[in-house]
């Protein structure tokens, strides 16, 4: 075989490595090296050959480190074994070069995708996410961390299978010497803030870039991206992303990801139970055989944004669908690293569907006010953990007197959905004595409305035939977070959030109905 390499002709531009892999044409190239289109002689098969290239001015010492990385992370790549990973097959020497064979996908980047078709519709976003974190989660398994997860680096087939790429190569990639070659390492728009700190990259470093490419998808542009690099980088450090064409788990699994602080980050289990619960969203079936021939996507199969439309059924508005732990797990996130402020309201008919309305914001549905002590909105407004519905004057802030009713009877007011915004463990009043959490102010009232907001959106009988409800976002005033002293007599610190909705008009609340 090696003398049928070396004796056959070949076309101009084209050359064998290691007797083996024959160089047909340019796929690409970037700061690392270029990419070519290869064939594997010994069991003919189509190939991709990444040639690893080094600036001038590296030593001798450092060229021979920085390949041995590179052989020593590309070789733990290609023991990875999951659908969305690019396949690592070999790596070789050749001429004083280093080349990484992998396996070839001729499909377009989510990068291309968007850039010619917009942004993609959430239950896409959200397999493209399920799939890539199953990557990830192989790669983080296996000791590697992949460093550059971004656009460009996410191929998308026709059949909806993504595949991430350059793993091994990535992780090689950071290798110190490289800064004397004046190379940007990673692009910087999707560098999780501690990386750009001096700290060194992580599982929670991926999930970060993983949630700005998220972002990127569902938006049709980068979060952070400027138009130059330092005014990039100021921006991962200090810019608040903000996402106007999806709400409800799609976004706080978005927010848990870009939290601050890796140690807020949302873990891989509870962003693919919030993917999972994205309108539409299908479990794509275990792939067989792998990619074979060529995956180009055709310009009518790209999903687009579209407006989603649920029908409302009249009757029991019924149990909420959202896991209360993952509600917390995004509270803690986001309390934990920094606010994010995600989703969009609703426009109402008196009919049986709502229509989410791409321009409107969660404050357009969700009022917020403060709970406890003599400064806060409602100073002594409390709740019967027993009892959600309630009967009394109309909900205005100030100090009304509300009795427990039976829900399935009118009522006035109704508590839909609370749940603890902190993990008492990490708090004075939790058993290990650690220090309180400074009370997070405007970053609470961010998040209330984002989670009461959401909570109705999964709900799709949040709206019987006939009602126009008025939801509002009940949060702990610095004085209940903090247990002050002048609280209400036998009141003490609490955390909680609660979600409550009332008729507009000053009409009763319908009793639920069974069945």
């Amino acid at each position: 075989m090696s003398s049928e390499v070396h004796t056959e002709r070949l076309t101009p531009g084209e050359r064998v490595i290691a007797e083996r892999y024959v160089l047909r044409g340019e796929l690409g190239r970037g700061g690392m090296g270029v990419v070519w289109r290869a064939e594997d002689r010994v069991i003919g098969r189509a190939v991709a050959v990444k040639e690893m290239r080094l600036g001038e001015g590296v030593t001798p010492a450092e060229r021979a480190e920085f390949e041995e990385r590179i052989l020593r992370e590309a070789r733990t790549a290609g023991r990875l074994n999951d659908p969305a990973v690019v396949t690592v097959f070999d790596v070789v020497h050749d001429n004083g070069s280093i080349y990484i064979v992998m396996e070839l996908v001729e499909a377009p980047t989510l990068a291309e995708v968007v850039r010619r078709s917009g942004p993609l519709a959430p239950e896409a976003v959200a397999e493209i996410g399920r799939q890539v974190l199953s990557a990830l989660e192989a790669a983080h398994a296996a000791g590697i961390v992949h460093r550059d997860v971004k656009p460009s680096n996410i191929m998308l087939g026709d059949t909806g299978r993504a595949k991430l790429t350059d793993f091994g190569i990535a992780q090689a990639a950071d290798d110190p010497t490289l800064t004397k070659t004046g190379a940007v390492i990673g692009s910087p728009a999707y560098l999780a803030p501690e990386r750009l700190s001096g700290h060194e990259a992580t599982a929670a470093s991926d999930i970060w870039s993983l949630g700005a490419v998220l972002y990127f998808a569902i938006e049709g542009h980068a979060a952070f991206e400027r138009d130059t690099t330092a005014a990039t980088l100021g921006a991962v450090l200090n810019f608040v992303p903000y996402l106007t064409r999806v709400q409800g788990p799609l976004a706080a699994a978005v927010s848990g990801m870009l939290a601050a602080s890796p140690a807020g980050r949302l873990s891989a289990p509870q962003i693919r139970s919030l993917l999972g619960a994205v309108p539409g969203t299908r479990v794509l079936p275990p792939q067989q055989g792998g990619y074979a021939g060529t995956m180009m996507m055709p310009a009518g199969a790209v999903p687009t944004q579209v407006n989603q439309v649920g029908e409302v059924p009249a009757g029991r508005r019924g149990p909420r669908l959202w896991p209360v732990a993952a509600a917390a797990a995004v509270a803690l996130a986001a309390v934990g690293g920094g606010s994010f402020v995600f989703g969009h309201s609703s426009g109402y008919d008196t009919g049986k569907k709502h229509q989410l309305a791409a321009d409107a914001q969660p404050s357009d549905a969700v009022q917020v006010y403060t709970v406890g002590g003599p400064h806060a909105d409602f100073p002594s407004l409390g709740f019967d953990s027993y009892n959600t519905c309630l009967s009394g004057p109309p909900f205005a802030p100030g100090t009304p007197v509300y009795q427990n009713v039976d829900c399935t009877k009118p009522h006035d007011l109704e508590l839909y959905y609370e749940t603890d915004m902190v993990n008492t463990s990490f708090s004075k009043y939790g058993s290990d004595g650690n220090g309180p959490i400074p009370y997070p102010g405007a970053a609470l009232a961010a998040l209330a409305k984002q989670l009461c907001w959401a909570d109705r959106l999964i709900g799709p009988w949040a709206k019987p035939a006939g009602s126009a409800y008025t939801y509002a976002a009940l949060i702990p005033s610095e004085d209940l977070w903090n247990g002050a002293p002048d609280l209400p007599p036998d009141w003490k610190a609490d955390h909680t959030l609660r979600c409550v909705m009332v008729n507009t008009g000053g009409r009763q609340l319908p009793g639920d109905v069974s069945g």
